[in-house]
């Protein structure tokens, strides 16, 4: 049975099983909660044990049909602890956010010029630069497409974090954090995160990978002792152009925190989706 199982499971959903599989037995010889920790080094002997080439991309879960149904059914996620430690905590429902529904007023009709580096790339670099070039960012985040905000690229980073998710609390020591980007317009700092995916496959997120930055500008302005008058956070999706219509969609979706020692306070300021057509 175990077999026919694993033969259902992607390689990186074997590693994730067993480490989970790991985890409880600890809990049972140890009665210890912590015990649902481990580190990197567990990872890469469980990923070589199952053949999975990429170790250090075993818990990156960005959306909850990532997991095992094993592990979803227990009502668990992943949560990053930091200095290459990882935590199965039990706080599931808390830690992913649906996509909520574009209705059909939130779609909106761009016409553009294609430049000349358009379909170069289809990372997420790519399509933040697309929403950025076209003033798409611009219309939907300030609603005004001849804002001037600046822009910071700020790749990796690091920061201490400390926050609430449902009844668990969890310290990230020396987290290390990516952002694809980050506005800055009159007072309002927004960071942002950009997939490319098919609408239909990719239908919510871990929240985390906004909350994350979103402390990290946040502890710092406190380390300067300056002041952030408002911070948000923009989610982008680009599904690129199929067929002969030659339309490419992306979606957006601006967040903010109530609570920033919350990752669960997330709410929704406003959505929409843009199709862009080729003048």
């Amino acid at each position: 049975m175990q077999t026919s199982q694993n033969q259902q499971l992607s390689k990186k959903q074997q590693v994730l099983e067993r480490l989970f599989l790991q985890c409880e037995q600890k809990v049972l010889q140890c009665e210890q909660e912590g015990s649902y920790e481990f580190s990197n080094s567990d990872v890469k002997q469980v990923a070589d044990a199952v053949e999975f080439g990429n170790p250090f991309d075993a818990t990156k879960v960005d959306s909850r049909e990532i997991l095992p149904q094993s592990i979803r059914q227990k009502g668990y996620c992943i949560a990053h602890i930091g200095r290459g430690r990882h935590r199965f905590i039990p706080e599931l429902q808390n830690w992913y956010h649906d996509f909520e529904t574009i209705l059909p007023e939130e779609v909106i009709k761009w016409r553009y010029r294609k430049s000349l580096l358009n379909d170069i790339d289809r990372g997420e670099a790519s399509a933040l630069s697309l929403a950025f070039n076209q003033h798409i960012l611009h219309d939907f985040i300030y609603e005004d497409v001849v804002a001037s905000p600046k822009i910071y690229v700020p790749g990796r980073s690091r920061t201490t974090i400390k926050y609430t998710v449902g009844s668990t609390y969890v310290k990230a020591e020396d987290q290390q954090l990516e952002m694809d980007m980050v506005l800055e317009y009159q007072g309002t700092v927004t960071v942002i995160e950009a997939k490319n995916k098919t609408f239909s496959s990719f239908t919510n997120f871990a929240v985390y990978q906004l909350f994350y930055p979103i402390k990290y500008y946040l502890n710092r302005a406190k380390d300067k002792k300056i002041s952030i008058p408002h911070i948000n956070a923009c989610y982008v999706l680009r599904q690129a152009s199929s067929g002969a219509s030659g339309v490419t969609k992306v979606r957006l979706y601006l967040y903010e925190f109530a609570n920033p020692k919350r990752l669960d306070s997330i709410r929704l300021v406003r959505k929409a989706e843009y199709h862009l057509k080729q003048r």
